[in-house]
């Protein structure tokens, strides 16, 4: 084998052998930047103080269509959340998504109501490329962009109009989970915290729905943490989900403590250390746990010991104020099952747990990986840009021949994806390059026929 025939089968061998989990990312949307993002709207305003979607005065129902939102690395699963207001069962607001499929877009798929279901049909969940399970949106494909619908309803004008002034977005990579390295979990000791609360015991709650209860019972403890006058019984009934006919649906939790002036998103955490970060700047954690412990639970982080062991209030025990678990235990219970979280704060705060860089503001120049890689015979090529400015965005092959060129113009600030179809040529390696302003990157993809 010659030395060229080797370096090909060596960067070939890097690519099929070393493939490399798309990391987890955070997108969010405040009124002001959906206010930026709208691609049809109908019935529905701005409210009167800037700070929500409303519908029109003299309507019962409207709707908001939001441009499509991209990622800077690709998902395969998301955790949609939002934060909003439905004053009463008269009133309500319903959170639809889609996704590329085909040549086009997915069917709209429901993702979720507040408060009321007041809507004579759901919705589609499913479709040929994926779902929405409850409260994830699983995708059997990997992809990059998603839009956002909003269907605003009352019964009558005269009920309060339902709003809702944020959208998120936890994207990730199903890979994540099922590579945790333990070793560095376990070696994770962050520092002492912790943050006490007045404990609620969920079976003391009621005696009916008391073994249901976990996820309204722990946040309803987060809220009382920041010293909120909450009623658990209360709070549970209102995070009943009348469609699925379950107390512990994920965004309608975050939705229901936004009732409480509360910031929160559903999330994902990847080791101790940013859940101390979080809660270290005043965040809190209600974590979605499974076995060994329970075969599904939602406690709320309480903190650290000095020798970095978590430490948990959990509804579900008598004794369950800053109750100590086993930390082999509680981080498979957790971290096997995904790490999702409920995360909030009680300001603006930003999640201080996700990287940056991955926030849907763009902060630097970068060209990402192209996806799927390997591929046949097309393949997403993505960057950002943070200023307007002239952006080439070229194909070589490896002897460094120009093959083709995908992008030659003048951009403006923003998330890019475009599509590379190599349907006429052969397999091996082949390289792009990014030049935008003083910024140059070349990444390496691979064609398999």
């Amino acid at each position: 084998m010659n030395i060229r025939n080797t370096i090909l089968f060596t960067l070939v061998s890097s690519v099929l052998l070393f493939p490399q989990n798309y990391p987890d990312q955070f997108y969010e949307m405040r009124i002001d930047s959906m206010l930026q993002n709208i691609e049809s709207i109908s019935g529905v305003k701005v409210s009167d103080d800037g700070e929500s979607f409303v519908l029109e005065d003299s309507l019962l129902t409207g709707y908001v269509i939001l441009n499509s939102q991209y990622s800077n690395q690709p998902f395969n699963v998301g955790l949609p959340s939002w934060n909003g207001h439905a004053p009463n069962d008269s009133s309500s607001f319903k959170v639809q998504m889609r996704f590329p499929y085909n040549s086009g877009w997915s069917p709209w798929l429901t993702v979720g109501f507040w408060k009321a279901n007041i809507w004579s049909s759901y919705g589609t969940t499913s479709y040929g490329g994926g779902e929405i399970d409850y409260d994830t949106a699983i995708l059997n494909s990997y992809q990059s962009s998603w839009q956002f619908k909003i269907i605003f309803g009352r019964k009558n004008i005269n009920n309060e109009s339902p709003s809702l002034h944020k959208l998120s977005f936890f994207v990730s990579d199903t890979r994540t989970t099922t590579s945790i390295n333990y070793t560095q979990i376990l070696n994770d000791n962050p520092p002492e915290i912790f943050i006490p609360t007045g404990f609620i015991y969920q079976y003391g709650v009621d005696d009916t729905i008391g073994p249901e209860i976990c996820s309204p019972t722990s946040v309803s403890m987060a809220l009382r943490s920041y010293e909120i006058d909450v009623d658990p019984y209360q709070f549970a009934l209102d995070n009943f989900d009348p469609y699925f006919e379950m107390f512990g649906i994920w965004p309608r939790a975050v939705q229901n403590a936004s009732e409480y002036g509360i910031n929160g998103a559903v999330t994902r955490y990847r080791n101790w250390s940013d859940t101390y970060e979080v809660l270290a700047n005043n965040g809190r954690i209600v974590m979605s746990i499974g076995q060994p412990l329970y075969t599904g639970h939602l406690v709320m982080l309480a903190g650290f010991t000095s020798t970095g062991n978590p430490i948990v209030h959990d509804p579900a025990r008598t004794n369950g104020y800053s109750y100590i678990y086993n930390k082999s235990s509680i981080s498979h219970s957790w971290f096997d099952k995904g790490g999702v979280g409920y995360t909030f704060y009680n300001t603006d705060s930003i999640f201080v747990n996700v990287d940056e860089k991955q926030i849907s503001a763009v902060n630097v120049f970068e060209l990402y990986q192209n996806y799927p890689n390997p591929f046949n015979p097309t393949t997403n090529i993505s960057f950002s840009i943070t200023n307007n400015t002239f952006v080439l965005l070229s194909v070589y092959d490896v002897l460094g021949n120009e093959i083709a060129t995908l992008v030659n113009d003048e951009l403006t600030t923003g998330n890019y994806v475009v599509k590379f179809d190599a349907s006429h040529l052969s397999s091996g390696i082949y390289l792009y390059k990014l030049q935008a302003g003083n910024y140059t990157k070349t990444q390496k993809m691979l064609l398999l026929k």
